[in-house]
């Protein structure tokens, strides 16, 4: 086989690495794409925006870096202003993250936080409408994972950590953006494909993409009728900094999904630009799936 093309085509593998949690996008010993997608034969090319989502305002968490990043960077490039949510120890990526948005003409506005707290849940919420004057879109994108083999070997405080990240957040951010959105504005969660396929390695962070599903079929079925649209995303196997901070040698070598190579933050990001804009229209409660070939039936 003759060497890829780039990081799209059959037969990338990123290097095996290891960072310290969360990980840094900064520290990636090879670069992930941000505003590039593929070409039909496995080279890159700049995403192609058409103002899809022009004026609109995105609120996204986790916004510093991996799908959070590129979700940030062609949420600008289709015409809308953007609040990213982030820690504290992530502020070199976030500020990198508001170079790329105002790189493509855009305007960012970073905001660090530690969402697993209620109530800097709700000072993010006030801040990105004070901010922004409104929120349009919410995007639901952090999280955290670590592999443990099996259930013996889970601590509790683990266990709870994961929730606490993954999941309450999304209930809380939701709840104070809420009131704020109108007709034609949306929500959209970030899950993952561990929830369909039960991730043994993974059992609490596969517990809470769950979760995740279960809160997007029920807040969508809140809000629908009120012309609110709720969808969620599972993407597979992604290069981010999460994979060389949580993964061990085994996992990261084997780090590929049925399409010959892992995806890349940008291939994610336009399942979130087509459920922020119009051309989603008549789709609610759902869940995409930007796997790479693997069947879910979800």
């Amino acid at each position: 086989m003759p060497e890829p093309k780039s990081q799209f085509d059959i037969g990338w593998k990123a290097p095996v690495s290891h960072q310290k949690p969360p990980g840094l996008e900064s520290d990636l010993p090879v670069e992930a794409a941000v505003d590039q997608v593929p070409t039909f034969d496995g080279g890159s090319q700049l995403y192609k925006a058409s103002g899809k989502l022009q004026g609109r305002k995105a609120l996204i968490t986790g916004g510093d870096s991996g799908i959070g990043r590129a979700i940030a960077v062609l949420y600008a490039m289709e015409g809308a202003e953007v609040a990213i949510a982030y820690l504290q120890e992530e502020e070199d990526d976030a500020q990198t993250t508001k170079k790329w948005v105002e790189k493509h003409g855009g305007t960012c506005h970073p905001i660090v936080t530690n969402l697993r707290y209620k109530e800097e849940c709700k000072k993010t919420a006030d801040k990105a409408l004070q901010a922004m004057g409104t929120i349009n879109i919410l995007v639901n994108n952090h999280a955290t994972q670590m592999m443990r083999e099996n259930i013996l070997e889970l601590p509790e405080d683990q266990w709870e950590l994961t929730f606490q990240t993954n999941i309450h957040p999304f209930f809380y951010l939701s709840k104070y953006v809420l009131p704020h959105m109108t007709k034609g504005d949306t929500i959209i969660n970030n899950a993952s494909i561990n929830a369909y396929i039960g991730r043994p390695d993974l059992l609490d962070y596969t517990s809470t993409k769950g979760a995740v599903i279960s809160f997007t079929r029920g807040l969508s079925n809140q809000f629908v009728g009120k012309g609110i649209r709720v969808n969620a995303v599972a993407p597979g196997p992604v290069w981010t900094p999460l994979i060389p901070s949580t993964m061990n040698d085994d996992a990261q070598e084997g780090f590929t999904a049925p399409i010959g190579r892992p995806g890349q933050p940008s291939e994610i990001a336009t399942c979130f630009v087509f459920l922020a804009s119009t051309d989603s229209s008549l789709i609610s409660g759902q869940t995409l799936h930007p796997n790479g070939g693997t069947i879910v039936n979800g």
